[in-house]
């Protein structure tokens, strides 16, 4: 099994660089998910991300950086709105799509020509990339198309001794992945919905992203993580049912005999009920921060479905929605 830190100290971070600088893997926190660290400078290195995840060759790694400063070794141009939102939301949970520079391998952008930088806002992040002095490539770590990891011990769990070192800084604070913006094109594009809304984006920069709501990338638009229609998924069968049905779906699944796990945000567990049940806070950044917990622990409960509650629709829930529309899609199937 790999070695997990259980207290971040100056030695442990000058570890985690020790392997890095080795081509090693090393498994940090942030404040979205925890992410499986490689030198992005070394190809060999971030190969070792994919071989590790289970990950297709073509699908591109974030890029996390220390501070923005860093941003001309990675872009091969830095534009104003890209200046101006990195000044406002990093550190912080918005990954930026740029043209990228020469000194980036193929291997970290897929081939394409962009590349998806940001500054994490973790302490434990920061300290680790500050003094490693440069890029760290580190999409989550977990099994490609699985339920993101927000503790150390998720990653513990579902990579084992695939990653040499977790650097363990609790709970992850937002608990789902990062805002992607492509500005690599004329009109902004939100490819992936995150923490940092489009309302936000367009009080900074002047004008309103679009949001990309169709699975996969059209053509002439950058690949990013997390877009694929089935992703962010638990084993077990997950079933989204609207809150006025939900006890209705129950008893039919009691008296089928199969054994379920609710998710719920509104709906207590009843006296007697023969469920495991778990609430999510009913407003969207706690109910975020629990969701991928909650379906971890669903996924291990040994149920036969996982029944949850359909969240709201409105704006303020698009990237938990999001997030549920690509589990839904992928729950029920094989590890990759």
């Amino acid at each position: 099994m790999s070695e997990v830190s259980p207290v971040v100290d100056d030695a442990q971070i000058q570890r985690a660089v020790d392997f890095l600088r080795a081509g090693e893997l090393v498994a940090l926190p942030t404040e979205t998910v925890y992410g499986l660290g490689a030198d992005a400078l070394n190809a060999d290195a971030v190969g070792k991300i994919f071989a590790a995840k289970g990950r297709p060759a073509d699908h591109p790694v974030i890029v996390h950086l220390g501070d923005a400063e860093a941003l001309p070794v990675w872009a091969a141009s830095v534009p104003k709105e890209a200046i101006a939102l990195a000044r406002a939301f990093w550190p912080g949970p918005l990954t930026l799509i740029l043209r990228r520079s020469d000194e980036v391998p193929d291997i970290v952008t897929g081939g394409q020509d962009t590349v998806g930088v940001r500054v994490p806002n973790h302490p434990v992040a920061l300290r680790l990339l500050r003094a490693f002095g440069s890029g760290i490539a580190a999409p989550s770590a977990n099994r490609f198309g699985r339920i993101s990891p927000t503790t150390a011990e998720h990653v513990q769990s579902e990579l084992g001794d695939k990653v040499s070192l977790v650097l363990d800084g609790g709970a992850c604070q937002v608990g789902i992945e990062s805002t992607i913006l492509d500005l690599s094109r004329d009109t902004p594009e939100i490819l992936r919905p995150g923490a940092i809304s489009p309302e936000a984006i367009a009080n900074v920069i002047g004008r309103h992203p679009a949001v990309r709501q169709a699975a996969g990338p059209a053509p002439g638009v950058p690949r990013v993580s997390g877009a694929l229609e089935a992703h962010y998924a638990p084993r077990t069968p997950l079933r989204i049912v609207q809150p006025p049905r939900l006890r209705d779906v129950l008893n039919m699944q009691r008296h089928s005999g199969a054994r379920c796990a609710v998710i719920a945000h509104t709906q207590p567990a009843l006296a007697g009920e023969p469920y495991a049940w778990w609430m999510l806070p009913a407003e969207p950044a706690g109910y975020a921060h629990d969701l991928y917990a909650a379906l971890r622990a669903a996924d291990t409960s040994g149920a036969a479905l996982i029944v949850l509650e359909a969240p709201p629709t409105d704006a303020a829930w698009l990237a938990v929605n999001d997030r549920l529309r690509r589990a839904v899609a992928g729950a029920g199937h094989p590890a990759a």
